[in-house]
């Protein structure tokens, strides 16, 4: 829904940034490596945005490059990853480095990062390293525009089908399937897809 956020930065915490765009603060959450990239409060920034929607709440997220924003996707599609701890990952460690662990086949590399054990650093190495094994060298690499419309159109699908009221874990299975057999998928294809899939899983 919202590709970047272009304003002034009024102010900045290590968790958060508050981004005046147009006479409009935009709260977003933010990771530790995304704060150190911050300007001065009071100058330009430009923040690439990821929409989070619960049912108690819409969160925006920041991030200093769309490499950190993709890998904070593809973080949240494994089994037991939230938000709030794909943040401590890429607060713990920098994207190449998290790149590097996953292709190593090296979950070791990641439980030094508050709130990943054993299990979660190895469903991490587990459940992505197919994903970005999958990703050709050419329009769908990890920065690619193909990966990018991609993960686009599966975020707003998630997001309606989140307010609808179907589980997350339900929803994201569905979806990214669907996206896997067929990358150039609608929105509203993905949707309708999806909506027979949950309906009959």
């Amino acid at each position: 829904m919202f590709a970047y956020f272009r304003g002034r930065l009024v102010s900045a915490l290590p968790e958060e940034a508050v981004v005046d765009v147009s006479g409009v603060g935009y709260r977003l959450l933010i990771s530790t490596f995304t704060y150190r990239q911050l300007p001065l409060p009071g100058e330009e920034v430009l923040l690439f945005s990821h929409l989070s929607v619960r049912e108690d709440a819409m969160l925006l997220y920041g991030f200093s490059s769309e490499a950190e924003r993709q890998l904070f996707r593809l973080l949240i599609l494994t089994t037991g990853v939230g938000p709030k701890l794909a943040l401590a990952v890429l607060s713990g460690m920098q994207v190449h480095d998290v790149h590097e662990a996953i292709m190593a086949n090296s979950p070791e590399k990641l439980y030094g990062i508050s709130g990943v054990g054993k299990k979660t650093a190895a469903r991490i190495i587990l459940e992505l390293r197919d994903r970005i094994l999958k990703l050709s060298p050419g329009s769908d690499t990890i920065t690619g525009s193909g990966f990018r419309q991609s993960e686009s159109v599966r975020d707003d699908a998630v997001a309606a089908l989140l307010t609808l009221g179907f589980p997350r874990p339900a929803v994201q299975k569905a979806v990214t399937g669907i996206l896997e057999a067929n990358p150039a998928l609608s929105v509203e294809d993905v949707l309708k897809s999806a909506l027979v899939s949950i309906h009959n899983s």
